[in-house]
């Protein structure tokens, strides 16, 4: 077995725990399942709708929330009025025994232990708000204990579950761009850019390029701060609980498992307030073959466009222009008028989280995209430390790059 797999299986210990009995699969089909939210205003708060997704959702009861801040929890039982209110999460892990958690702050630094939490107290499902967790470590412990125990994990790129994607990648097969050459994301590019956005709005790019490209083996990577090159020593923590956040401008390309490479690129206030004169590729990915381009506008619609023609060769006598991509095909209208809405409120990636569950399977976005994409953020910033060098996935060192000396 060699050091990816082992990586890959998880390889910090974790203290043997008690489970309590879960529950039989067939039961899944009789009863709802039981959900409880852990929210924290102030602290992230319930992300982006973590709370509420699953009053949209057949066959599941909100039965408890978990909020620190006391207003704020007076709030959620507004939001979710049948649900019994805890200051603290072990708490109604304890009293409760829910079978799904939902891990809501957006706030990165608590998710390890709310999620080791909600593992060990014999949750059968947790969906998580991205980014995962912070280090690879931390990644470590959660897919071992997770795998131990059985539990489905599913993290919040909604994106994943868009119906479009198996298109795509049918699309891609046939070569309806030619050979894939090169895939180019970008984040945001608001107030947020260089490290912070890679974080936040990155990682959901991230996750995308490797539905089409799969792991990335390697990074290089730079980290600008107003143009010149971001120090890395004693860097104070950033928002969010994100740790250690260096520049304002910052420059990736990773090497995916294809052979394809990933460009990851992010410039602070790049992108314009207007949306008019917004920034071509702004908060997207392209996939850029011999014969096209097939371009994706995170939490936009429609998702996918192509582009045909080769991306090198502009023909003025017959100007190309963007074909929207349905999940029949490029110019065909969409059957799945509503795929936009119930990707945002999570209800796709929700029932699918349940479903999972039922068919003892893993959710489409699961705990190892979640490790892969934390490992690709920290993989930047160890590039970034060793000068811009190219360094191998998974890394060896398993903390956070930026907190070693």
């Amino acid at each position: 077995m060699n050091r990816r797999t082992l990586l890959r299986l998880g390889t910090t210990a974790s203290a043997a725990v008690v489970l309590p009995a879960p529950r039989t699969q067939a039961s899944f089909q009789e009863k709802p399942f039981r959900v409880a939210v852990i929210g924290h205003t102030g602290r992230g708060n319930y992300g982006h709708g973590l709370d509420t997704m699953w009053t949209k959702i057949p066959d599941c009861e909100v039965v408890a929330v978990a909020d620190a801040d006391a207003a704020g929890l007076k709030g959620a039982l507004h939001r979710l009025p049948d649900a019994k209110p805890f200051s603290d999460y072990h708490r109604l892990l304890s009293e409760v025994r829910p079978d799904v958690v939902a891990v809501a702050p957006r706030h990165v630094d608590q998710h390890h232990e709310m999620l080791i939490a909600a593992i060990k107290s014999g949750a059968r499902g947790i969906y998580v708000e991205k980014p995962f967790v912070r280090t690879p470590a931390e990644a470590d412990e959660v897919r071992k204990l997770s795998q131990e125990s059985g539990a489905c994990i599913a993290v919040a790129h909604r994106n994943r579950w868009h119906p479009v994607l198996p298109k795509v990648r049918e699309l891609l097969d046939e070569g309806i761009i030619g050979r894939l050459l090169e895939a180019r994301g970008r984040g945001k590019e608001d107030t947020r850019g260089g490290s912070q956005d890679l974080w936040v709005l990155g990682t959901h790019v991230i996750n995308l390029a490797s539905v089409f490209l799969g792991a990335f083996q390697s990074v290089s990577a730079e980290i600008l701060q107003n143009g010149n090159r971001a120090q890395t020593n004693d860097l104070p923590d950033g928002p969010e609980g994100l740790g250690p956040l260096p520049g304002d401008e910052l420059h990736a390309r990773f090497m995916s498992v294809k052979g394809v490479p990933f460009f990851f690129d992010s410039i602070k206030s790049a992108r314009s307030k207007s949306a008019a004169v917004s920034h071509p590729a702004s908060f997207g990915l392209q996939l850029i073959g011999t014969t096209g381009i097939i371009d994706f506008r995170i939490d936009r619609e429609p998702l996918a466009a192509l582009l045909p023609g080769s991306p090198f060769d502009p023909d003025f006598s017959n100007p190309r222009q963007w074909i929207p991509i349905s999940t029949g095909g490029p110019g065909i209208p969409e059957t799945h008028p509503h795929a936009g809405s119930t990707l945002a409120s999570h209800e796709v990636s929700g029932k699918d989280l349940l479903d999972s569950i039922r068919e003892n399977r893993q959710p489409l976005c699961d705990v190892v995209q979640g490790c892969e994409t934390v490992e690709a953020v920290c993989g930047v910033f160890e590039s970034h430390r060793q000068g811009g060098r190219e360094v191998r996935l998974p890394l060896a060192e398993r903390t956070h790059p930026l907190r070693r000396k």
